[in-house]
C-alpha cells in the first residue's frame, strides 16, 4: 500500500526552497521525506518533527540547539546538516541524501554478516560516534535503523567491507534525552540496545553509546538481539540484570575475539567498557586486522633456522584469535622437526645447545647434602604456597572490597559546596538532566548516584541531579494557532485546558485562538487551568459606510440590518445632521441586535449678535467683522447705525449677513 497518498506534504515546497518528492521513513519522533533542493539543485532529505513533540518547548529546543552543533560535526561517517527552519510551526532540518538503504535492512535480507562485514561496518559506525564524543556530545539511540550503509565506492551493491557508512540522527537523539521517561514512568529508548545504566536512573555518557554499539554488533553476528520479551519493560531490565551471551554460544565457530569485543562493550558496569567510542574502535581495528590474516608465525617459530618465511628483519605480528591457547601456535608444516636444538637460547633449558649435557652424580647418603637440599626446598615451596595464598586472599580482598569506599552525602548541598566537597573526597562530579523539587532548593542536589554511603570505586564519578525549583511553566504564545495544537502545548507543560466562549473576528479564521486566561507568559503551576477563547469566524452582518450621510438615512438602514443605533451629537462645522464618525468601522462583522454607535453634527456654532446701534457705522461694521460675520450698509456709510438686522441678540451661524442702516 503507498503510504504517501494520504500525506498532505508532498508537493510541497518548504520555505520556497525544499520541494518534497516522497516520504522515506516515519519514526517515532520525525518523518524523513526525500526533497529537491531548488536553489542548488540536488537532493536532500528532510526531516520535520510530528506535531506531538513540537509541543514539548523542552525537546524542540533541545533539537534547534543540537541541529546547530551537529552542523559543525563534519566528518565522513556522520550524516551532514545542512539548513534548519520551521513549517506551520515544526521544526525541521535538511540533511544530506544518502543512496543506500539501513542496516535494518541490510539485516533483514542477509540476515547476520560475516566476521570481516561486521567489523568493517562497525568501524566506520564508531569513527563517526567517536568524533561526537570528542565534541561532547552523546548519540543515546545508536541502533541498526540510524545506520545508513551507502552503495560501495567500488561498485559492488555486496561489497560491504567497501561499503561507506553513515550515522544518522545524532541531533534528535541528543534531544530526547529530556524525554527519556515520560509522565507514566516508562522509559523512553529502544529496548533491545538500551545500556542498562539509561534503564536504571536514566543517565547517559559515551559509555552508554558503547554498550549500544555492542549490541549491535551482536545482532550483525547473530541475526538476532540478545534479550527478547512480551513487553518492552521486560526488556529493558534483561539488560540490567544478564549478561549480554556470548555470539559464539549461538552461531558455532565464530572467532573467540568477538566474544571477547561484544563482552567488553555490553558489560553492564559502565565504568568496565571502553571510555568511549574512540577507545573501543582501537580494539576492534585490532580485531579486524587479526581476522585478515591467513597465516600466522609466532615469535618462536620465527627462530626456526630454514622456516618458510623467516626473515632476519624485525616483523609485527598480530594477534591471533582463537579459542584456546594452543591455537596461537599453528600446526607444524610436514617435514618441519622442532627439536630442543631449533629453539632459541632464551627458550632452551640448561641442558640443551651446543654443550654436552653433564654426568648425573652419585647419590648422596641418606641425611647428608641431598638432606639438607631437600629440607630447603620443602621451606622454599611451603612459603611460595603461602605468598600464593596471600596474594589470592588480597586480590578477592581488593577485587570485592579493598577498592570500594563509601559515596558521600551530597544532598541538598549547592552545586558548588557538592564538587569542592566531592573533589576533597578524591571523587569527579558530573551533573545529569535537573528535576523540578518543591522541597529542595533550586540549585542544591536533589538526587545522587551511587546514593549516600553506597558501594563506589575510589576516584570513581558522582552523578547528581539538580533540584529546578519548584515546577512552574510560563502561559505559551498561542494566538493565531489551532484548538488541538493549544490543547498538546498546554497539555505538555501539565496545564488543564477550559474552553471559552467564542467570539467573532474579522481577521482570525474560526476555531484559531483569539486570547487566553491568563495571558501568555503567566507562570502556573501544573494542574492549574488556562481558558480558551477561540474565534468563530466574521460575524454575520456586516456594518456599512454610513460617514457623510443624514442621520436619519444611517438609522434606517442600520435598523433594516436588525442592529441597534446609539446616537450622539456633536458639535461640528459639518451641516446639522451628518454623520460624522461610526464604531464599529464600516466592513465590520457584527452579530444581531448589536450596537452601532453613530456621531453627528449639531451644526456650525451659533454667534449672538451684539447691539452695534448708534455707532458710527464704518466702527460697528468693523465689530461685527472681527465676529466672523458680513456686513452690508445702507444710507450714508459715514453717518450712524441706527438699525441692524437681524437686531441685537440674535443668534446666527458664521459668516452670516447683517444689514446696517445709516443715517444722520
Amino acid at each position: 500500500m503507498d503510504t504517501t497518498v494520504a500525506d498532505t506534504l508532498i508537493g510541497t515546497t518548504i520555505d520556497g526552497r525544499y520541494r518534497i518528492t516522497g516520504r522515506v521513513a516515519r519514526g517515532g519522533m520525525a518523518t524523513v521525506y526525500r526533497a529537491t533542493d531548488e536553489r542548488l539543485e540536488r537532493t536532500v532529505a528532510l526531516k520535520i518533527i510530528h506535531p506531538s513533540q513540537a509541543t514539548n518547548v523542552h525537546f524542540v529546543d533541545r533539537f534547534t540547539d543540537e541541529a546547530k552543533t551537529i552542523a559543525r560535526l563534519t566528518h565522513p561517517n556522520v550524516v551532514a546538516v545542512y539548513d534548519q527552519g520551521r513549517h506551520q510551526g515544526l521544526p525541521y532540518l535538511v540533511m544530506e541524501f544518502v543512496q543506500g538503504r539501513t542496516l535494518r535492512d541490510l539485516l533483514s535480507q542477509r540476515t547476520r554478516l560475516s566476521p570481516v562485514e561486521a567489523l568493517a561496518i562497525l568501524e566506520q559506525m564508531l569513527a563517526a560516534i567517536a568524533a561526537a564524543h570528542r565534541a561532547g556530545l552523546v548519540h543515546r539511540d545508536v541502533k541498526p535503523e540510524n545506520v545508513l550503509v551507502a552503495e560501495a565506492p567500488s561498485g559492488g551493491a555486496a561489497d560491504l567491507v567497501d561499503a561507506v557508512v553513515k550515522v544518522a540522527d545524532f541531533g534528535l537523539a541528543r534531544a530526547i534525552e529530556a524525554s527519556t521517561v515520560d509522565d507514566s514512568g516508562q522509559l523512553m529508548a529502544t529496548v533491545a540496545y538500551v545500556a542498562p545504566e539509561l534503564v536504571q536512573n536514566g543517565h547517559a555518557d559515551a559509555r552508554t553509546d558503547v554498550y549500544s554499539a555492542g549490541i549491535v554488533l551482536f545482532e550483525m553476528l547473530t541475526g538476532r538481539v540478545p534479550y527478547d520479551g512480551t513487553e518492552p519493560i521486560e526488556v529493558a531490565w534483561q539488560h540490567v540484570d544478564n549478561d549480554v551471551p556470548a555470539p559464539s554460544s549461538i552461531i558455532r565457530g565464530l572467532p573467540t575475539v568477538l566474544d571477547r569485543l561484544v563482552a567488553r562493550a555490553t558489560r553492564r558496569d559502565a565504568g568496565s567498557r571502553p571510555t568511549d567510542a574512540g577507545a573501543f574502535l582501537t580494539e576492534v581495528q585490532t580485531a579486524r586486522d587479526g581476522l585478515g590474516v591467513t597465516h600466522v608465525e609466532t615469535a618462536l617459530m620465527r627462530q626456526v633456522p630454514g622456516a618458510p618465511g623467516t626473515s632476519d628483519a624485525t616483523r609485527i605480528v598480530p594477534a591471533v584469535p582463537s579459542a584456546d591457547a594452543t591455537a596461537l601456535v599453528p600446526p607444524v608444516p610436514a617435514g618441519t622437526a622442532y627439536q630442543a636444538s631449533h629453539r632459541p637460547s632464551w627458550a632452551r633449558l640448561p641442558e640443551q645447545g651446543g654443550r654436552t649435557a653433564p654426568h648425573r652424580r652419585a647419590a648422596a647418603p641418606a641425611g647428608g647434602l641431598s638432606g639438607f637440599f631437600e629440607d630447603r626446598r620443602r621451606v622454599v615451596l611451603t612459603a611460595l604456597i603461602a605468598v600464593m595464598a596471600l596474594v589470592v586472599v588480597g586480590s578477592t580482598w581488593w577485587v570485592t572490597l579493598g577498592r570500594y569506599t563509601e559515596t558521600p552525602r551530597l544532598l541538598t548541598m549547592s552545586q558548588d559546596q557538592a564538587t569542592a566537597y566531592a573533589q576533597q573526597e578524591g571523587f569527579t562530579l558530573v551533573v545529569g538532566e535537573g528535576k523540578y523539587s518543591d522541597a529542595v532548593a533550586k540549585g542544591s542536589v536533589l538526587e545522587q548516584n551511587p546514593g549516600p554511603q553506597d558501594k563506589i570505586v575510589k576516584g570513581d564519578n558522582i552523578t547528581v541531579i539538580l533540584s529546578l525549583g519548584p515546577e512552574v511553566h510560563p502561559v505559551p504564545e498561542l494566538e493565531g494557532q489551532e484548538l488541538a495544537f493549544a490543547k498538546a502545548q498546554l497539555e505538555a507543560i501539565k496545564l488543564k485546558v477550559k474552553q471559552g466562549k467564542g467570539q467573532y473576528s474579522d481577521t482570525a479564521p474560526e476555531g484559531v485562538v483569539l486570547s487566553t486566561n491568563p495571558k501568555a507568559g503567566t507562570e502556573l503551576k501544573p494542574g492549574d487551568t488556562v481558558e480558551v477563547v477561540l474565534s468563530k469566524g466574521k460575524a454575520p452582518i456586516t456594518i456599512p459606510n454610513l460617514v457623510g450621510q443624514n442621520i436619519n438615512e444611517a438609522r434606517r438602514q442600520l435598523s433594516e440590518r436588525g442592529l441597534q443605533v446609539v446616537e450622539q451629537a456633536v458639535e461640528s462645522d459639518k451641516p446639522a445632521d451628518e454623520v460624522i464618525s461610526q464604531s464599529p468601522k464600516a466592513g465590520t462583522g457584527v452579530e444581531k441586535n448589536a450596537e452601532v454607535t453613530l456621531q453627528f453634527s449639531k451644526g456650525p456654532a451659533q454667534i449672538v449678535l451684539q447691539d452695534v446701534t448708534n455707532q458710527p457705522c464704518q466702527q460697528a461694521a468693523a465689530a461685527l467683522q472681527q465676529q466672523g460675520l458680513q456686513v452690508q450698509m445702507t444710507g450714508d456709510p459715514n453717518a450712524t447705525a441706527r438699525q441692524m438686522n437681524p437686531g441685537p441678540g440674535t443668534p446666527v451661524p458664521p459668516q452670516s449677513v447683517v444689514q446696517l442702516v445709516c443715517f444722520l
